[in-house]
């Protein structure tokens, strides 16, 4: 997973967009859609649903705008809201996490030159953890928080993250080692 990349935001935009400017709100959206998509598609392993996932936050982003108190808090109550809704999503409808993740994902950050193989076995093996672990790992090391953020953003103590964590990690290891040997041994 790679780190998310944001640009410079103008100044005042957050209190434009409060005051009603329509444009300023769009510019929020713009500057943070593919964050927001990019948690949706990964938990939820669906475009379609990752696109609705997007559409709810930012409607709850313009009912709750007045509570908003920076930009850097607008970055992780964005976060917050996405993982939640995708984990409450994910609990509602279990079958969500099972499917792979389509070809051609829109992601915040680049991609970087990977193994194909094991990027798209990497991206089965998040599905198949638990929707806490999965929003966990994805907040850790695509959205580049760090553990207390990632327990702020998920109203979770910070040992349970670490747990999540090392845990996931672990099977992560685990299971991407033998799907290479498996992947070696058919060649």
């Amino acid at each position: 997973m790679a780190l998310n990349v944001r640009q410079p935001m103008p100044d005042g935009l957050l209190e434009r967009a409060r005051a009603g400017d329509a444009g300023a709100f769009a510019e929020l959206v713009r500057t943070h859609q593919r964050s927001v998509f990019s948690i949706g598609w990964r938990m939820l392993n669906r475009r379609d649903a990752a696109e609705d996932l997007a559409q709810d936050v930012f409607l709850q982003l313009y009912r709750k705008l007045d509570h908003i108190e920076s930009l850097e808090h607008l970055g992780f109550w964005l976060r917050r809201v996405a993982a939640n809704l995708a984990i409450d999503w994910l609990r509602r409808l279990p079958h969500m996490g099972t499917q792979p993740l389509e070809a051609g994902a829109e992601i915040a950050a680049p991609q970087r030159e990977e193994d194909p193989f094991m990027s798209r076995e990497l991206d089965k093996l998040l599905g198949e953890l638990t929707p806490s672990a999965r929003a966990v790992m994805l907040l850790r090391y695509q959205e580049d928080l760090d553990v207390a953020e990632v327990g702020a953003a998920l109203d979770m103590p910070v040992n349970t993250v670490k747990s999540h964590i090392k845990r996931s990690l672990t099977q992560l290891r685990s299971r991407m080692i033998g799907a290479k040997l498996v992947a070696q041994e058919s060649v």
